[in-house]
């Protein structure tokens, strides 16, 4: 069956005590909006509508930086669950399906549990967990296997309040159905809202099946407060781990190590303790990466080596057996094969031969204020230590430059560049020039 989402975002997230909507506080990497988008993106949705509120031009921007297909409708006011949900059903006109409705601040649910959920042959089915500590959360009331109604805390009996089985807000129902009864709905109770939750009781007068889906409590985790969003960032790097460490990745210290929500890495890539990926890396197979590395929007192939102490940073991208070593600062930069950049170097805005190999303390000098330039460097180069590379400039294959150059002008292939100062060396001089400096020194202190 065709399916389509409803996001829900429009809350501010008071308990956030941040200028910034609770949705678009960072997990991973991403606004927390984004997790929520990309586990709906499994079910290859045929459509995507985000309900904005709070801070609706923020919230749209991530939403469309992360899927130009979404629509943004806004919510004014904000008058419950299904009032929202009304909000978002006009852009799903003409939609035949099941329509699944998500919380843009719950972004650990997984899209095991979405598949579930969509293929569910009730007219609705709701996602519920057993609760360890049920607290306020509405209760799922069933009779048999067959869900009757959903309680919300507030207005419980005792006996209902026993129950752990409890609500997670998301809920899968046919469009048609859907329409049919959020326009049902009323707000003819103490908060004055329209709950979602009320078309499951409504759907059972009819004689409409609604049914559960079961997760696992985690997965229901929602972010309303910066204590929260520590707990789903931790559940987050932990299931990341895990899910590394299956299919084939070394961690050597795996609690030390922390994924962004998009991190890719190929079997038998090691990875040693305390590195950090930003969003968009990906890593082939059989890399490794050293210590304390922080990598972020780079590439990384086969049997290259980085670190330790690296940084990769967005458009770094590595061939096969590149080495990146320690102190190295590579950006939007391509490494052919076989590249070395042994430490203490920074490429920027450069591409490198193959089997080219870079000094320590080389600098390509791409910022002149105002522009950016590149540097190219052809294959089998020897770049001495402490160049500096004034972009744009161009350093042909085979070449060499001398230890301590300032390359300002293009060097041809297989040419010697030596870019500096000849050497004098003045006998005695520098007693001289310490005799004197140590007497004026002298004379000030006896002055103060």
């Amino acid at each position: 069956m065709a399916t389509a989402l409803i996001i829900l975002a429009a809350g501010q997230g008071t308990r956030m005590n941040s200028d910034l909507p609770k949705v678009l506080h960072r997990l991973a990497g991403a606004p927390v909006l984004v997790h929520a988008m990309t586990t709906g993106a499994s079910l290859e949705p045929e459509r995507t509508v985000i309900v904005a509120g709070h801070e609706a031009e923020a919230v749209t921007r991530a939403a469309k930086a992360h899927d130009d297909t979404a629509e943004v409708v806004i919510q004014a006011e904000q008058l419950g669950t299904g009032h929202a949900v009304a909000q978002a059903l006009p852009a799903l006109k003409g939609f035949t399906g099941k329509v699944i409705v998500l919380y843009g601040d719950t972004p650990l649910i997984r899209p095991e549990t979405l598949d579930a959920l969509a293929k569910s042959p009730a007219g609705i089915t709701v996602l519920g967990f057993t609760a360890s500590d049920p607290r306020r959360y509405g209760r799922l009331i069933v009779a048999g296997d067959r869900l009757e109604r959903i309680v919300e805390y507030k207005g419980a009996t005792e006996a209902e309040r026993a129950v752990r089985l409890c609500n997670s807000g998301v809920v899968a129902v046919e469009s048609a159905l859907l329409n049919e009864l959020v326009a049902g709905l009323s707000n003819d109770n103490a908060a004055g809202e329209y709950y979602l939750t009320d078309i499951v009781a409504a759907a059972r007068k009819r004689g409409i099946t609604a049914d559960i889906v079961i997760c696992d409590e985690a997965e229901t985790l929602g972010v309303d407060t910066r204590t929260q969003l520590a707990q789903a960032e931790a559940a987050f790097q932990a299931r990341a781990r895990v899910e590394a460490q299956d299919n084939g990745v070394t961690l050597t210290a795996p609690e030390t190590v922390f994924f962004a929500f998009d991190t890719v890495v190929g079997r038998d890539t090691v990875i040693g303790p305390n590195v950090v990926f930003g969003p968009g890396v990906t890593v082939e197979s059989g890399a490794e990466i050293l210590p304390f590395c922080h990598l972020e929007g780079c590439h990384i192939s086969r049997g290259a080596r980085v670190g330790p102490f690296a940084r990769l940073r967005p458009g770094a991208e590595l061939a096969e057996d590149v080495h990146v070593g320690n102190f190295v600062e590579i950006k939007n930069a391509i490494l052919d094969e076989g590249v070395k950049v042994g430490h203490l170097s920074y490429l920027g805005d450069a591409h490198v031969g193959e089997h080219t190999n870079i000094g320590a303390g080389t600098v390509t000098c791409n910022y002149d204020g105002v522009s950016k330039h590149r540097t190219e460097i052809g294959a089998h180069a020897f770049i001495g230590s402490d160049t500096m590379l004034v972009a744009p400039v161009k350093v042909g294959a085979g070449a060499l430059t001398a230890t301590g150059s300032v390359i300002t002008e293009d060097v041809p292939d297989d040419a010697l560049a030596v870019a500096r100062s000849r050497q004098v060396t003045k006998s005695g001089l520098a007693r001289k020039l310490f005799d004197k400096m140590k007497a004026a020194k002298a004379k000030r202190q006896k002055e103060i």
